[in-house]
């Protein structure tokens, strides 16, 4: 029989294709696909978080240097246990514990595939037929992609740009209801760059506690602050609420292909152990992939003993990079910044798409703006906002700046005539 005639009993999950198109890697590869491949001029990347590959962002030599050490060791070519080696659980536990009120064990720790199997962790938990979760509206759209994976359904909560992406937390209350079982909050923010306050943070602790769900605390930016705003720790608050607290040293470090990450138990209460969940994150991790025995090897040295001298430079670098953003935007009239970002590597900015010919959205500001300049830029609707841009300024001081030139060229091109 030929292979064109025969039936076959196997077809592709078409749901995945969708789950991957909500991605920013889904987007970003999308914008790729669209540059102009006859323009010999440099693409600029305003629209990932990975300043990695720009030499002025380079890691600090201790972090480099313990990965060779523990590689050379040669006690780290092992299986690692399901919750990841106990020096890295204790060193998680001690990083974490120089920003809390009360001290974390290895036993609340967890290791990770980065922060991204942090979050697939998390919400293959709490997924169960009629669950539902709150998810900030922008966001990071990863969690929407794991949700629809894992029976949750999504309801979106807003962050309001007026009073500094702050959570609407009236709407928390007003999504929720008794098969609610998660909030969650991103902080330092990505995609706005807010850095909330204790007070704030402590307003969506009792709200979650008074409707009865925990908090999903994302602090992948954790420490990556430059404006007046101190960072908090969500965990801060264990004795509120219960707190799931994801990150890694991805960011602050700038490694994210290391891929080493924690999920973090605060709960000074036992609701987490009580209600089984604390088992089934356990139970979880041993159906997944563990990270690298030889990163964790080396992630004590790398958490205790990196100079202060290397956050202070890349504090310094981004703030700077932030000014210079800012600044470049409120030159251009056809997009608007509603604040200055105190934290992460992004600022968000509105489209003045009234102002503009030929360009119908976001996307098609962001697919035109690839061809015809070269720059890569995220539009908002792949983070929950549409008609806005997340922008990225954690690269080259040099390249930022023509790369926000060239953006202003490409909407100065397509103005509206007068």
């Amino acid at each position: 029989m030929e292979n064109g005639s025969k039936k076959w009993g196997f077809q592709a999950d078409k749901g995945l294709n969708a789950a991957s198109a909500i991605t920013v890697r889904g987007v970003l590869n999308e914008l790729i696909e669209s540059l102009n491949k006859q323009d010999q001029r440099p693409v600029i990347p305003l629209g990932h978080g990975d300043p990695s590959a720009f030499p002025c962002f380079r890691t600090t030599s201790v972090a480099e240097d313990a990965i060779v050490d523990a590689l050379k060791s040669a006690k780290f070519n092992c299986y690692a246990p399901t919750v990841g080696i106990l020096t890295a659980r204790r060193a998680i536990a001690d990083h974490l514990n120089r920003d809390l009120p009360f001290k974390l064990s290895p036993d609340d720790v967890f290791v990770t595939l980065g922060c991204t199997q942090a979050i697939e962790v998390t919400l293959t938990v709490l997924g169960r037929p009629g669950a539902n979760i709150l998810l900030p509206r922008p966001g990071f759209p990863y969690y929407e992609a794991v949700a629809s994976r894992s029976n949750l359904e999504v309801r979106h909560f807003d962050l309001l740009p007026e009073k500094g992406w702050e959570v609407d937390l009236e709407a928390v209350e007003a999504l929720a209801d008794e098969n609610s079982v998660a909030m969650v909050i991103i902080n330092p923010g990505n995609p706005c760059g807010n850095v909330y306050s204790y007070g704030h943070l402590k307003k969506i602790a009792e709200t979650a506690r008074k409707i009865g769900i925990m908090v999903i605390a994302d602090e992948v930016y954790a420490h990556l602050t430059f404006g007046s705003t101190p960072y908090v720790r969500m965990g801060t608050f264990g004795p509120i609420v219960p707190v799931l607290s994801l990150g890694s040293i991805s960011k602050r470090w700038i490694v994210p292909g290391w891929r080493i990450g924690w999920l973090v138990t605060s709960d000074a209460n036992g609701i987490l152990k009580n209600s089984g969940v604390v088992d089934s994150i356990l139970s979880c991790l041993n159906l997944t992939p563990d990270p690298a025995t030889f990163i964790q090897g080396a992630l004590s040295e790398i958490l205790e003993n990196t100079k202060k001298d290397f956050f202070l430079k890349t504090i310094s670098l981004l703030r700077e990079a932030v000014d210079t953003c800012y600044d470049m935007i409120q030159g251009n009239p056809y997009i608007t910044c509603p604040m200055k970002p105190e934290g992460s590597m992004f600022i968000m900015a509105k489209l003045n798409l009234s102002l503009l010919e030929g360009i119908k959205d976001d996307m098609d500001f962001c697919l035109k703006l690839a061809k015809e300049e070269s720059v890569i830029v995220l539009p908002g609707i792949a983070v929950g906002l549409k008609n806005w841009l997340r922008i990225s300024f954690a690269i080259e001081p040099s390249a930022l700046e023509v790369g926000l030139g060239r953006m202003k060229s490409f909407c100065e091109r397509h103005a509206k005539k007068q």
